[in-house]
């Protein structure tokens, strides 16, 4: 097996995983080809930085808008602190939730702790699983908004190598 990456192809692999992954066949192998590498030495790297805890997960990013979801929505709630967990665990698991997470209050201003998004093509509908969820899962008393959103954003992963400036970039 080749020796790992050298610290230039090290960057240059991160800069390009910040763009995601090629969709092709085998990404890996392209990844490697742009960097000047073997596929094994682009998987050793991926699989070194998965166990330092680099990653918190792979995933797509789609474009819902695209795809015909314009209804889309956030479900704030504020959730008791000694139920948080057992409630966005239990929520999380809902078919149509697409994100789950916890957040800090922002008090006086902002009392939710509990975001969950969903992805409908009506607002009706949307409005409705909505109504249908709080209800099942006993969360109707529960101090919370729907918010829909009304512009999108590009979304993009995670940005971890410097720019060509040598200052960080946020992500």
């Amino acid at each position: 097996m080749k020796p790992g990456l050298n610290p230039k192809q090290v960057l240059a692999l991160r800069r390009h995983l910040e763009a995601g992954l090629p969709l092709v066949s085998r990404p890996y192998q392209d990844l490697a080809e742009r960097i000047k590498a073997d596929e094994p030495q682009v998987l050793e790297q991926m699989r070194q930085w998965n166990e330092q805890g680099m990653f918190r997960r792979m995933g797509l990013v789609l474009n819902h808008r695209a795809l015909g979801f314009a209804a889309n929505a956030m479900l704030v709630l504020d959730v008791p602190d000694a139920l948080i967990d057992e409630v966005g665990q239990r929520l999380g698991r809902v078919p149509g939730i697409t994100l789950c997470y916890q957040r800090p209050r922002r008090l006086p201003d902002w009392r939710y702790n509990l975001f969950c998004m969903i992805h409908g093509r009506q607002r009706d509908r949307v409005e409705a699983q909505i109504q249908a969820l709080l209800e099942e899962h006993l969360l109707s008393d529960l101090p919370h908004q729907l918010l829909f959103s009304t512009q999108m954003f590009k979304q993009c992963g995670g940005r971890f190598a410097p720019s060509s400036t040598g200052v960080p970039r946020r992500g």
